[in-house]
């Protein structure tokens, strides 16, 4: 059975976040603005979906992920790197992209600027231990895996 993810449109602009294709993960957001926005090299702004969402259950949480695209193409990716929305939150889904580039980047009414993707978590409680079980890797860090 396939579950719901319920949307909420704040704004009557919002568009309903949909799937680029068939066996996409993830369901593209869209801009609400007023007038187009320039993001200048450097810049970082906050923009406005005119969505709330409700996931199907409280395992469950939401991701906002840059677009590869306007990475590869343009340098623009998402101020935070990975949005994580709670089951919990039912406020506007809001977007802060930087501009990573050294050119301008203009956003206008209904582009497509991140993508959402929705998982479910595993319950889980925080302890302290005073042991924690060995592996091979043990506590190698940064490059102990290989160096690709």
């Amino acid at each position: 059975m396939m579950k719901i993810l319920k949307i909420k449109k704040l704004d009557p602009r919002a568009v309903l976040p949909e799937k680029a294709s068939e066996y996409a993960a993830c369901f593209d957001l869209r801009t609400v603005l007023d007038e187009p926005y320039t993001i200048q090299p450097g810049e970082f702004h906050s923009f406005h979906t005119g969505l709330a969402i409700e996931m199907p259950d409280p395992d469950c949480v939401a991701l906002i992920y840059s677009r590869s695209g306007m990475g590869a193409k343009y340098g623009i990716s998402l101020s935070n790197s990975v949005g994580v929305i709670d089951y919990d939150y039912r406020g506007e889904l809001i977007i802060s992209l930087i501009n990573n580039s050294s050119e301008t980047f203009t956003v206008e009414n209904g582009d497509r600027i991140a993508q959402l993707m929705v998982m479910k978590t595993e319950p889980l409680q925080a302890v302290f231990t005073d042991e924690l079980t060995s592996t091979e890797r043990g506590s190698g860090g940064f490059g102990s895996t290989g160096k690709n």
